[in-house]
C-alpha cells in the first residue's frame, strides 16, 4: 500500500513512453470507432438509427428551419422532431434545440451544405480552432518549450472528451477553444481576449463566471469587449432572424429546464453537474438546485480568491476552466473538453516548477475522467466527472492561496 501510495503521490507511473503508449491506443481506439460507425452507416444514419453525429442534428435541422424562413420552429419540440424524422428518417429520435439565437449564426450556413458535408466542415473546424488555441495557451503560458514538442499534440486529441465530443457532433470543442484563446489572450490582446469571451453566448452557462473574474480583477478593457461583443451578436442576429426567435427561445426555456435538466430526459449519468448529481442520487429537484447554488456560489468564491491572490497564471487560467464547469447544473460529458486547457496550464507549468505531490496523478485522472463519467456514473451513480473537478478545485485553490509557497520539487521528467 506504501508504494501505491508513493506511485500516486509522485506519478512516476506517467512517463513520457507511457503517455504516449496510452494516448496512441486510444486514439486508435477511437479512430476505429469513428471507421465502424462510417462502415455500418445506412445513408446518414447509423446502424440504430440515429443521425450520424447525433445531436448535430439538432444544429443542422434548425439551421434548414432559418433557411426556410421559420427561425422559430426549431424552439418548438413537436416541429423539431417532425423536421428531423423528415431529413434522417422516421425512427430518428428527438434530439433537441436549446441553444440561444445566436448560434443560429452558424447553424444556417452549415445548413445550406449536405448533412454529411456539413458535419465534416463543423468537426474539422472545431477540432482546428482547438488546437490552435491550444498552441497559442502554451506558448503565451509558463513553458512556450512545451508548444515545440509534439506530445501535447497527440495528448490534445486523444483527450477522450475531444472523441465525445466529436462523436456526438456537440460543440464543447468550441467551448474548450474560446476558453484557451480568451485566456491565452487575456494580457497580451485584452480586447480580443474579450471577443472570445463574448463569443461564449452561443452556451452562456459557461460564460457565467468570466464577468465575476474580469471584475474582480479590474479587466475593464476586457469586460467591455466581451460586453460589446454580446451587443453586437446581439444586433446582428435579431436583424437577420426577427425578434420572434428571441421569445420563442425564451419560451422553450421552460421545456429544457423541467424536462432536459430536472427530469434528465438524456440521463442524469450523462451530465456532469452538481445538480444531476443531486437528481442522480434521488433528490428532489427543488434540493437539487439548492446543493447546484452551494458549489455555484463556493465556485464563485473559489475563482476570486484564486485570480486576487499570488496565484500563477496556469493556475488562475486553470480556476476559470473548472469554475466555468462547476458553476453550471446544465453540464454534460461532452462539454468537459474545456478541462484541456486546465491541463494544459498545469502541466506546462509543471515541467518548469516541478510537479506538486499527486499533481501528475491529478492531471492524470482530469484527462481521463471523460472517457470513464458516463460509464461510472451508469453502473454505479458515482458523478466521477463532477467529484474530479472539484477535487482539482480544492488542489488548485490550496496551492494558489498559500501565503508563503514552500520550496517547489524537482522538476519530474516525463
Amino acid at each position: 500500500m506504501t508504494g501505491f501510495l508513493d506511485l500516486l503521490r509522485t506519478g512516476a507511473f506517467a512517463t513520457r513512453a507511457r503517455i504516449v503508449l496510452w494516448s496512441s491506443a486510444l486514439l486508435i481506439g477511437f479512430a476505429a470507432a469513428f471507421v465502424f460507425f462510417a462502415v455500418t452507416a445506412h445513408g446518414i444514419s447509423d446502424y440504430h438509427g440515429r443521425p450520424l453525429g447525433s445531436d448535430f442534428s439538432a444544429f443542422y435541422v434548425a439551421g434548414k428551419y432559418v433557411n426556410e424562413g421559420k427561425a422559430t420552429a426549431a424552439f418548438d419540440p413537436v416541429l423539431q422532431h417532425a423536421k428531423e424524422q423528415q431529413i434522417f428518417g422516421r425512427a430518428t429520435p428527438f434530439y433537441g434545440w436549446h441553444n440561444p439565437p445566436f448560434f443560429y449564426l452558424v447553424a444556417a450556413p452549415l445548413a445550406h451544405l449536405p448533412y454529411i458535408p456539413a458535419l465534416l466542415v463543423w468537426q474539422l473546424a472545431g477540432l482546428s480552432l482547438y488546437l490552435l488555441a491550444l498552441a497559442k495557451l502554451l506558448r503565451a503560458g509558463p513553458a512556450p518549450s512545451v508548444a515545440k514538442d509534439p506530445l501535447w499534440i497527440l495528448l490534445a486529441v486523444a483527450f477522450p472528451a475531444v472523441f465525445v465530443n466529436l462523436i456526438h457532433g456537440q460543440n464543447g470543442i468550441l467551448t474548450a477553444a474560446l476558453l484557451a484563446g480568451g485566456i491565452a489572450l487575456l494580457d497580451a490582446r485584452p480586447f480580443i481576449s474579450g471577443i472570445a469571451f463574448g463569443l461564449l453566448v452561443y452556451k452562456p452557462q459557461f460564460g457565467l463566471m468570466i464577468p465575476l473574474v474580469l471584475a474582480a480583477t479590474a479587466r475593464w478593457r476586457t469586460f467591455g469587449a466581451a460586453a460589446l461583443t454580446v451587443a453586437v451578436l446581439a444586433v446582428i442576429t435579431t436583424s437577420l432572424f426577427g425578434v420572434e426567435e428571441w421569445r420563442a427561445f425564451l419560451d422553450s426555456t421552460q421545456f429544457t429546464r423541467t424536462v432536459v435538466l430536472e427530469q434528465g430526459a438524456a440521463g442524469f449519468y450523462k451530465m456532469q453537474s452538481a445538480f444531476a448529481w443531486a437528481r442522480m442520487w434521488g433528490s428532489p429537484a427543488a434540493l437539487a438546485y439548492v446543493f447546484q447554488a452551494l458549489v455555484s456560489a463556493g465556485t464563485a468564491l473559489f475563482l476570486v480568491l484564486v485570480w486576487r491572490a499570488r496565484a500563477t497564471a496556469a493556475e488562475k487560467g486553470a480556476a476559470l476552466c473548472l469554475a466555468a464547469l462547476l458553476a453550471t447544473p446544465y453540464c454534460y460529458d461532452y462539454d468537459l473538453t474545456a478541462l484541456a486547457p486546465a491541463i494544459a496550464l498545469l502541466g506546462a507549468q509543471g515541467f518548469v516548477r516541478g510537479f506538486r505531490p499527486y499533481e501528475k496523478t491529478l492531471l492524470a485522472i482530469l484527462w481521463v475522467a471523460p472517457f470513464l463519467a458516463r460509464v461510472v456514473a451508469g453502473a454505479t451513480f458515482v458523478p466521477l466527472g463532477v467529484i474530479v473537478m472539484l477535487a482539482a478545485a480544492v488542489f488548485v485553490a490550496a496551492h494558489a492561496l498559500e501565503a508563503r509557497r514552500d520550496p517547489l520539487p524537482a522538476r519530474v521528467a516525463v
